[in-house]
């Protein structure tokens, strides 16, 4: 297990960007490939994207439609998720994850958590 803490959230307005970071502690982060999941108020907890361990694969929803990228930087030990065109609906935590498998899209797939980062899109 790796220790996570995401920053980078904030308000924005519809159709302006963002960048989210998740920073992991440890030197075993290049074993493990990543995922960022977001949760909106009244709604479960959704898969996002994942990056392989070599950052060489990303995977993402189908709701992206284009508008996220996921890399990491392993010499750095962080992962980010790059966010264009937001729209309204986009408006939730946005949480990073390790994992032992690229393919899996569902959070009890996950092991180690970060706590999360609030991102609000207006108008």
């Amino acid at each position: 297990q790796v220790q996570l803490v995401e920053s980078g959230g904030g308000l924005v307005q519809a159709g302006g960007s963002l960048r989210l970071s998740c920073a992991a502690s440890g030197r075993t982060f290049s074993s493990y490939a990543m995922g960022w999941f977001r949760q909106a108020p009244g709604k479960e907890r959704e898969f996002v994207g994942a990056i392989s361990r070599t950052g060489s694969s990303t995977r993402y929803a189908e709701f992206v439609k284009g508008r996220f990228t996921i890399s990491r930087d392993n010499a750095k030990n962080t992962v980010y998720l790059r966010m264009n065109s937001l729209k309204p609906e986009d408006t939730a935590v946005y949480y990073c994850a390790a994992g032992f498998l690229f393919g899996a899209s569902t959070p009890i797939d996950f092991g180690s958590w970060g706590q999360g980062t609030q991102v609000t899109v207006s108008s």
